[in-house]
């Protein structure tokens, strides 16, 4: 597979959505979390990335603002003993109570669909990195837009090579209805040696008009100890 430049595939791409890159920093020895949002509606610009002690949650900017809490109000990312959840929902919760009961990530995503916002139908991205930086990204579809039926993707990555990712996001493009991701996670490059580094350089790419928040960790995987930043457009 051809490794990709992450920052030109976000300034060709004008509305990928929420995207997920999880990947090895360019020395090996850490593991690396990128996640942004986008929006198009007010309703859905209207947040920013509020860190908690385990990872982020999302909150209005504006509470007068806020219409519909329902798809855009949630935990990002969580911390479950040595692995760190990251995702697009509130099925962040879901595989948290799922590793808790001692199920896997696949079994725990099992029980969700995609969104039910319907005509686009949001696919559900989800990632697991665990303590010795191996991971899983999953997308949760529709049938080509179909609602009748869920397609379920999982993609697991052993021993990540240094300076590799892997971008899996929620559209293809724009459109009217969102035309949902296809195929592998994108293969990409991480050349930045640290978060605020990558987070610079994503932030700089995402669409100037529909970029909302981004978040990025590097978890050092010898101790366990991470660094993370937030960039929001609401600052």
């Amino acid at each position: 597979m051809k490794t990709m430049d992450l920052t030109e595939l976000l300034k060709s791409n004008p509305y990928p959505g929420r995207g997920i890159v999880l990947g090895r920093s360019p020395d090996g020895e850490k593991a690396v979390i990128a996640y942004f949002i986008m929006g198009r509606s007010e309703n859905s610009r209207n947040r920013v990335f509020v860190e908690t002690p385990d990872g982020i949650r999302t909150q209005a900017f504006d509470p007068s603002k806020m219409t519909d809490p329902s798809l855009i109000i949630y935990n990002p990312v969580r911390v479950f003993g040595a692995s760190t959840i990251v995702t697009n929902g509130d099925q962040t919760d879901t595989v948290r109570e799922g590793l808790a009961a001692g199920k896997t990530f696949a079994q725990a995503l099992h029980t969700r669909t995609f969104e039910p916002d319907g005509p686009n139908y949001t696919p559900r991205i989800s990632g697991l990195v665990k303590h010795d930086g191996d991971y899983t990204l999953s997308i949760l579809k529709s049938a080509d837009g179909n609602p009748d039926s869920c397609r379920r993707y999982f993609f697991a990555y052993e021993k990540p090579l240094a300076g590799q990712g892997h971008f899996i996001h929620t559209y293809m493009g724009d459109g009217n209805p969102l035309p949902s991701f296809e195929g592998e996670p994108e293969q990409v490059a991480i050349t930045a040696k640290n978060p605020q580094e990558l987070a610079d350089l994503i932030w700089a790419s995402l669409n100037e008009e529909n970029k909302v928040s981004l978040f990025v960790r590097y978890i050092d995987l010898m101790t366990g100890s991470w660094e993370s930043v937030i960039i929001n457009k609401h600052a």
